[in-house]
């Protein structure tokens, strides 16, 4: 009864409205309250702040700038070899498998459409068609940067408005097409295995979604979906190396990954399994 509740009020909520107001105080620089706030939420949450490359919490002006804290050098070492794929964040495994021709396993009774969650644009669905997909959640604990499992070349970037349901496995059970339906930003790269896509999801209280080539995507928010195009040479390309930084979350989320059918071979978790940002999440298929 109290998980119906729970669900049935997200419905009802003006998410994006309690979310942008959280995203401004988030920002604020509130001298000792931002500092008590930072503290509070350590304690709350168990934030192991000796893997942090600044531990100290009276340090960050800003409960963002405590959110998006750096690692220390070296804690989170990546997996070394070209034929493995680096694990790209820390957080717990929500899905992981074969995507069914379109449809991705959200949780037991619920699908959702590939096409959907990439924007609906069918074209650029089509490479992904019955390939391997991975759906990791970070919670409010982790950190909260996302880095490239592979070398890979920017090709697309697609915004996509939509909800800001939570993302947390209760929502994830009750709330049909979760990730499809939330607001979200897809970035799509060319690799050595073929097209990979990440999908960095929103969700409530969620302030902001970044990349490290365009800078905060959203908000603002819009009410179409918007899709730039990148260069494949010049000064416009994007590359980012296997294990850097491509982008962050301002208050937690998810991320989708998306490869080619044959394309790796996933690592052996299930759901609930934690993960960490450099271990082994896949192989290449040969």
């Amino acid at each position: 009864m109290l998980d119906s509740i729970k669900i049935a009020f997200q419905y009802v909520l003006p998410k994006h409205l309690i979310s942008r107001l959280i995203g401004k105080l988030a920002a604020a620089q509130g001298g000792a309250v931002t500092t008590a706030l930072i503290k509070l939420f350590i304690k709350q949450y168990k934030v192991d702040m000796s893997e942090a490359k600044e531990p100290n919490p009276e340090a960050y002006s800003s409960f963002n700038e405590f959110f998006t804290r750096e690692l220390a050098p070296d804690v989170r070492p990546i997996c070394a070899g070209d034929d493995l794929l680096a694990m790209p964040v820390d957080g717990a495994i929500s899905q992981l498998g074969d995507i069914r021709h379109d449809a991705i396993f959200q949780a037991k009774g619920h699908d959702y459409s590939l096409t959907s969650l990439l924007g609906g644009k069918p074209e650029l669905a089509a490479p992904f068609l019955n390939g391997k997909f991975a759906t990791v959640y970070l919670s409010p604990k982790d950190y909260h940067r996302i880095h490239m499992p592979i070398d890979g070349q920017l090709t697309d970037m697609i915004y996509v408005p939509g909800e800001l349901f939570s993302v947390s496995p209760l929502t994830a059970e009750h709330v049909s097409g979760l990730f499809a339906r939330n607001e979200r930003v897809v970035a799509i790269f060319e690799t050595k295995v073929g097209k990979f896509a990440m999908v960095l999801v929103g969700a409530t209280i969620v302030a902001s979604i970044e990349t490290t080539w365009a800078g905060t995507v959203s908000p603002p928010t819009g009410k179409n979906v918007q899709h730039w195009q990148y260069p494949q040479e010049g000064e416009h390309a994007v590359t980012i190396k296997k294990g850097q930084e491509m982008g962050r979350f301002k208050l937690g989320s998810t991320i989708v990954a998306c490869f080619e059918p044959n394309a790796v071979e996933l690592a052996s978790l299930v759901a609930g399994d934690t993960t960490r940002l450099g271990e082994v999440f896949a192989s290449v298929n040969r």
